[in-house]
């Protein structure tokens, strides 16, 4: 199918009188973050609740009862379904998103970042509207899924990150970049422990429903600044076809086509790294949550709550950390501490018996997150500006592909250990983090100083 853009695609869509004031994108993630944290452990209790009901499952997960569940099959039941249906939403997601992500992230380097900002909004307010009918009718909770499919279609949060790591990039200096890169990333956490904090107190004082509604209104707020507040980074947008391939061939030719001013073998190389970390990343998140809640460790919503923000934390500890290591060591030397102290969590969480324990591993990832923008700083610095969207994409579906993977191994292993090892994926996880560890060091010791990390930008 191929066509012209439609209005809401085209960068003139929205006149420059329209365009309130040229704000900056990181209110964009802030409020998007927030909206997707207060929902993911939500959506996860909810899907709990649902199945125990269902079952017929009465346990309670307070501590004075807790150590009598462990060998109860219905407990394990249902464990394992609301394993499965969490991996069910995240191979939807990643399957529609693969292409769309992609396609719409090249797509804003020609006209412009705020489109895909607006779509990829529009994308999470369908997702929780879909969220708001299944828990208020309860409906089946395959709806679930049809939410995150219809999100992907619009670009998904992978979207909206593509087209904000590349505006932080479009204006950002080389030597800025990294730090920039991690503001942003700053921005997720700050959103993901107010939403984690605010999430667990709400669903034991009101409910599941009224955090779902909070996150519609913020998606309502974070379209109409996407739409109407956002500054432009691209300095001259222009009008052009959506359904294309030249902007998933744009996408294959950073990683094909030989260029003396860029490292094909550097490309790809941090590309595999930051795959590996998003994968151990969202694997972790996407079963910690069911791990907390069953026996041992038998959190209920409250301390899910706090867990949660413990989760989000990393991405301010890190930030700060990374300005100050940053004094003394090469971004490198940043990226491998981080690694280093993510193996130590994840180790803990795997051995993690007590609720002090658990919180000990939270503590140890403080530095976790200093990988990524050091990641992403790089793999901006060998490509020129006018393919930062492309490149961003494909960062998209590197993490799109990295969530499908996660939730294969981690949701599909979770339920498959648990009668020997409860907290074996945890240590898979920690393995897994030694690639990028030798990686990084690696692609450093090889070529410390690449010339491609000087190339011009292209007006």
């Amino acid at each position: 199918m191929e066509g012209r853009v439609s209005p809401v695609g085209s960068s003139r869509s929205i006149p420059a009188a329209a365009v309130l004031c040229r704000g900056p994108v990181e209110p964009v993630v802030f409020l998007a973050n927030f909206a997707l944290v207060l929902q993911g452990p939500l959506t996860t209790q909810y899907l709990w609740h649902r199945f125990s009901t269902e079952l017929g499952y009465n346990g309670t997960r307070h501590r004075g009862n807790c150590g009598n569940q462990s060998a109860d099959p219905i407990m394990k039941e249902v464990e394992t379904l609301t394993s499965h249906w969490t991996l069910y939403m995240n191979v939807g997601g990643f399957l529609v998103g693969l292409f769309w992500s992609t396609l719409l992230g090249a797509w804003s380097d020609r006209v412009g970042r705020r489109p895909l900002l607006v779509l990829s909004s529009l994308g999470l307010l369908l997702q929780v509207v879909v969220s708001i009918f299944v828990v208020q009718l309860e409906l089946h909770v395959g709806f679930f899924v049809l939410g995150r499919v219809l999100c992907a279609l619009l670009g998904d949060f992978n979207g909206l990150l593509a087209a904000s790591f590349a505006s932080v990039a479009d204006v950002s200096s080389t030597h800025s970049r990294t730090f920039r890169m991690a503001l942003l990333e700053a921005c997720i956490g700050v959103a993901g422990t107010l939403a984690s904090l605010l999430g667990g107190h709400w669903l034991r004082a009101q409910g599941y429903a009224n955090p779902f509604w909070l996150a519609l209104a913020l998606l309502i707020v974070l379209t109409l600044y996407a739409a109407f507040c956002f500054g432009e980074t691209v300095k001259e947008p222009k009008s052009t076809r959506l359904f294309t391939l030249h902007h998933h061939r744009s996408i294959a030719r950073l990683y094909v086509v030989p260029s003396p001013e860029k490292s094909r073998k550097h490309l790809a190389l941090y590309s595999l790294a930051i795959f590996v970390v998003v994968t151990v990343h969202f694997g972790a998140q996407d079963i910690l949550t069911l791990y907390e809640l069953s026996t041992p460790l038998c959190w209920d919503s409250k301390l899910v709550g706090y867990g949660s923000a413990a989760q989000q934390l990393p991405y301010l500890t890190s930030l700060v950390g990374l300005k100050l290591l940053q004094y003394c060591l090469a971004d490198t030397w940043v990226a491998e501490i981080g690694l280093s102290f993510n193996i130590l969590g994840m180790v803990v969480f795997a051995f993690a018996t007590t609720t002090p324990l658990m919180f000990t591993g939270y503590g140890l990832l403080f530095l976790s997150l200093v990988t990524t923008p050091v990641i992403r700083a790089k793999l901006s610095k060998l490509v020129s500006e006018s393919e930062h969207g492309a490149l961003f994409s494909a960062v998209a579906c590197v993490n799109s592909l990295a969530m499908l993977t996660a939730s294969g191994i981690f949701n599909l292993l979770y339920p498959a250990t648990l009668n020997f090892m409860k907290g074996f994926p945890f240590l898979l996880g920690a393995g897994l983090l030694f690639i990028p560890a030798i990686l990084i060091g690696v692609l450093e010791k090889v070529n410390p100083r690449p010339d491609f990390q000087q190339f011009p930008h292209s007006s």
